[in-house]
């Protein structure tokens, strides 16, 4: 089985991707999907972010503020560093863990981690990184339209994580998805061919 992960900046069309790769009958998990489930209320990393950061961090009814907390790590390299130093290790387990559950059962099986990095190709045993790439003023403009992000939110999100130049020095396969939706697919179709597994 392959182990594949998959990155792209914020806007890029992760979500679009993990869509196709699941009509395709691959198992996928999303890490952002993984860090909701270990923040739910009474969760030992919600109590270790707590300790860190104060109750700041919780909605009146004791939950995570995601709103809140990406407003200050998007502003706050320093926070953004703490908060990633806490969160990834439990994360990271949650995802290998995944990964290794599939190892025979499937031709292939995909993480998608947006603030992936070099350590994953060798935490997760990853056989190959799939980046999705986006001019970043295409990628303002879907946060904009999409998420109704002002733009100063959109454009702080954008500059607070790796450049696309960064991210191809962590890629095996570079995917351009500035097209459509179908253009996104065919590129996807034509990878899996070539390994022969459609």
């Amino acid at each position: 089985m392959r182990r594949i992960g998959l990155g792209g900046g914020i806007g890029s069309g992760k979500s679009t991707l993990e869509a196709i790769l699941r009509q395709r009958g691959f198992p996928v998990l999303d890490a952002d999907a993984v860090v909701r489930d270990l923040l739910q209320p009474g969760t030992p990393l919600l109590e270790a972010l707590v300790d860190a950061f104060g109750t700041a961090i919780l909605t009146p009814s004791g939950t995570y503020d995601r709103k809140f907390v990406a407003s200050v790590i998007f502003s706050d390299p320093a926070a953004r560093r703490r908060i990633n130093s806490i969160v990834h290790p439990s994360v990271g387990r949650v995802l290998r863990e995944f990964l290794d559950s599939h190892s025979t059962d499937v031709p292939a099986a995909f993480v998608a981690i947006p603030l992936l990095r070099s350590e994953h190709r060798t935490d997760l045993a990853l056989d190959e990184v799939w980046i999705l790439e986006v001019d970043p003023e295409e990628a303002v403009r879907r946060l904009i339209t999409g998420r109704s992000m002002s733009e100063s939110d959109a454009r702080a999100r954008v500059r607070a994580q790796m450049s696309n130049e960064e991210r191809r020095r962590l890629a095996d396969f570079v995917i351009d998805n500035s097209g459509s939706p179908e253009e996104l697919r065919s590129r996807v179709d034509e990878r899996l061919a070539a390994w022969g597994i459609v």
